[in-house]
């Protein structure tokens, strides 16, 4: 898409529904269309949608291994409530192996530490997914609440680092929306879940970042 029908889409779907969002989303591509998660809080609402629609859609998840024992339970909840067609990639190390070489996961102030931990544990096996699942279409959980750096973006945006485009149909949603989308349907939720790759809510991990590009192509260190 153009800057110009992206902009025009923004516009025609600011006040449309998330489940509208979707279906113009799946409605763009032939069978082209995606839709990732992380298992993280609310991560049920834009599964939840996607299914509706599509029910047998792609679901891109990067198991890194870091995930809390929650995280699993949940994940594997979901899998089974709404019978979702997970395509899981894991990363090419093993967490003990990561750790045996390079030591535990870095904390905040080791920015260099984390993109490369992010590269090799998460955007590698990201990037491989894409690849081999080549969506022309990918549907993100992603909302201008969470992040500065989300906040710049919008419901539909060109994905620079995965060629895609990408389309976040409860970006404008708040979180007391998504509870109530929860509640709504009979959906779990997950508050335990944590992100090694970011380390901090405010971060990003790299695949919503123009830097995830650039560590994956300058190599994971593997």
């Amino acid at each position: 898409m153009t800057p110009d029908r992206i902009s025009k889409a923004n516009a025609e779907l600011r006040n449309k529904t998330p489940l509208e969002i979707v279906r113009w989303a799946i409605a763009q591509t032939n069978g082209r269309a995606i839709v990732s998660t992380n298992f993280r809080p609310y991560e049920a609402v834009i599964l939840h949608l996607a299914v509706q629609v599509w029910p047998e859609i792609p679901v891109l998840w990067v198991d890194h291994g870091y995930n809390r024992p929650a995280t699993y339970k949940h994940a594997e909840a979901l899998r089974k409530q709404l019978k979702l067609n997970i395509k899981a990639f894991i990363p090419k190390m093993t967490v003990a192996h990561r750790e045996a070489v390079y030591g535990p996961v870095p904390t905040t102030d080791d920015e260099a530490g984390l993109k490369q931990f992010s590269a090799q544990m998460k955007l590698e096996p990201f990037q491989r997914g894409m690849r081999e699942l080549a969506p022309s279409v990918w549907i993100t959980a992603l909302r201008k609440v969470q992040n500065p750096n989300r906040a710049e973006l919008d419901i539909v945006s060109e994905d620079k680092n995965f060629g895609a485009l990408k389309v976040s149909p409860v970006f404008y949603l708040s979180d007391a929306d998504m509870e109530a989308y929860l509640k709504e349907h009979n959906l779990p939720n997950e508050w335990d879940y944590f992100d090694p790759a970011k380390a901090d809510e405010k971060r990003e991990c790299g695949l919503h970042a123009a830097w995830g590009k650039d560590v994956v192509a300058a190599g994971s260190g593997i």
